[in-house]
């Protein structure tokens, strides 16, 4: 195969489009992460006092590092999605934010204006109850023998009393009727939309100010897909939650970021709003489709 042939795999049906394969939407993605985003341009994005801040993070698993020397800032009631070729790093900031990673070097901060908090050592345990950190897995993390109603409770395993997970989850259930509707039923005859509901919701009894999505839009039906990202934009925009998620959907997760990122080998290579990254033609070509 020819040096240029190797660029683009082509389908060669009467008027398909060429198709990048993901080889080459890595390399790509690495040249165009030489000239990557300054620290100020990461922090002007955020616009204000940044509620959550990455500074120099170098982490990753066992002894292999994934993250280098990594920034990330997003204020309060901000989104930032994480968009990127496979292996670069997405889901492993969602872990180092919440506790699952080894972290080398760099730190995490938490809160806004005098109310900063280093976060960078607690367990996961510790984001979650002290620092209002929640995680929301991909699909498949309900329990399906449980009720729907249990599954809110387990929400709340680390609050001080039982009662204070009930009274949440009744809350929850004024918020989204559907579930409601469902409560005594058995999590794993949900739909796959209802399923995503619920997963976001048990994220919401420990009343967090930070929601790491992992994936929202996975598996799901497009009319599904539609629903869990008004439930996101609901949570940003009427309850104030600052999200930072990782979307496999780049343009449906960059339609409704204020912030996108794009990542390369653990690196920023783009960084702008969620409608700048749309409309930028080097990303539309390797992530969009077009």
């Amino acid at each position: 195969m020819t040096a240029e042939s190797d660029k683009i795999a082509t389908d060669k049906r009467p008027g398909a489009e060429p198709v990048i394969s993901v080889e080459d939407v890595t390399r790509e993605a690495e040249r165009i992460a030489e000239r990557g985003p300054s620290k100020e341009d990461i922090a002007k994005l955020a616009g204000r006092d940044p509620f959550v801040k990455i500074e120099d993070l170098q982490a990753g698993y066992g002894k292999m590092e994934i993250l280098h020397k990594f920034n990330l800032q997003v204020a309060r009631r901000q989104s930032l999605c994480l968009i990127g070729p496979n292996g670069a790093g997405k889901s492993t900031v969602l872990h180092s934010i919440y506790g699952f990673t080894n972290i080398f070097d760099g730190n995490i901060e938490i809160g806004d204006g005098d109310d900063k908090r280093d976060v960078t050592k607690l367990t996961s345990s510790q984001k979650l109850k002290d620092a209002g950190i929640a995680y929301i897995l991909q699909d498949k993390s309900v329990f399906p023998g449980m009720t729907v109603e249990e599954n809110l409770w387990m929400g709340g395993y680390l609050m001080d009393k039982p009662e204070q997970a009930k009274e949440t989850a009744e809350k929850i259930f004024e918020k989204y009727p559907r579930l409601a509707a469902r409560r005594t039923h058995p999590a794993g005859v949900l739909s796959g939309g209802e399923r995503r509901l619920l997963e976001i919701s048990r994220a919401l009894v420990m009343e967090p100010e930070v929601l790491l999505v992992d994936e929202p839009s996975i598996g799901l039906e497009p009319r599904f897909i539609d629903m869990v990202f008004e439930i996101l934009d609901d949570l940003q925009n009427t309850e104030g939650k600052t999200i930072i998620m990782v979307e496999q959907n780049a343009k449906k997760g960059l339609e409704f970021a204020d912030i996108g990122y794009v990542l390369v080998s653990g690196e920023i290579a783009i960084a702008g709003t969620g409608d700048e990254l749309l409309a930028n033609p080097e990303v539309g070509r390797l992530f969009l489709g077009g």
